[in-house]
């Protein structure tokens, strides 16, 4: 099957085959969240991003092989209504931005900064940190060596722009600037986004709107 990154709370996963890792997006909750689970296709160790809601969908979807890791993008309370179950039934090791940690009921065990890295398996992500929907807001850059990079965004960056800066000019002023720095300016148009909301989108897709979000100032 395709991937098309579309799904719906209480639908199956989709999943994303990639030659060295396999991620599957489901949607949870109320606010209709995305959680992603990566898989190293060499090692087996899996990864979740966003514990957001409905623990035993998320659960379901481990499955038997449990997670070493998640990671909570950013400190809204929509992101990490199943942490603590989660980080209960499998024992998983919790990583946060720095400057969210202290927003998360649920204590992180390795504060990310920009530039750290994260890995499950054999495979490496890069955080890359975006200040302005929050102030610890996290994304994941999976650089594929067989392919294209992949980014998980949070709620920092979707389709037609990116995420709510609450109508406060520096916060949004912050955020544009990070993303166009750290995620339009370093990789290329084929970059696949994944979103902690709705549908996915790429950097090709979205670049040349730039200026309109500029204009609009959201």
């Amino acid at each position: 099957m395709t991937y098309s990154g579309a799904v719906k709370v209480g639908g199956p996963a989709d999943v994303h085959e990639l030659q060295n890792l396999m991620i599957s997006k489901v949607a949870v909750g109320p606010m209709d969240n995305n959680a992603y689970l990566l898989r190293c296709r060499a090692t087996d160790e899996q990864l979740l991003i966003d514990a957001a809601n409905d623990a035993s969908t998320l659960l379901t979807l481990i499955g038997d092989d449990g997670i070493a890791s998640v990671v909570t993008t950013h400190r809204h309370g929509d992101h990490w209504q199943a942490l603590a179950e989660v980080v209960a039934a499998t024992g998983a090791r919790t990583y946060a931005g720095l400057h969210d940690a202290d927003g998360i009921p649920v204590p992180t065990d390795v504060p990310l900064q920009d530039g750290d890295t994260v890995k499950v398996g054999n495979v490496e992500l890069t955080a890359r940190h975006l200040v302005g929907h929050t102030p610890g807001s996290i994304a994941l850059v999976y650089d594929d060596p067989h392919g294209h990079p992949h980014v998980f965004t949070g709620d920092c960056l979707f389709p037609g722009g990116v995420g709510n800066t609450f109508k406060d000019a520096a916060a949004f002023a912050s955020l544009i600037h990070d993303v166009e720095t750290r995620i339009f300016d370093v990789l290329p148009d084929e970059t696949w986004v994944y979103p902690g909301h709705g549908n996915d989108t790429t950097l090709g897709a979205e670049r040349p709107h730039l200026p309109e979000w500029h204009a609009r100032g959201w």
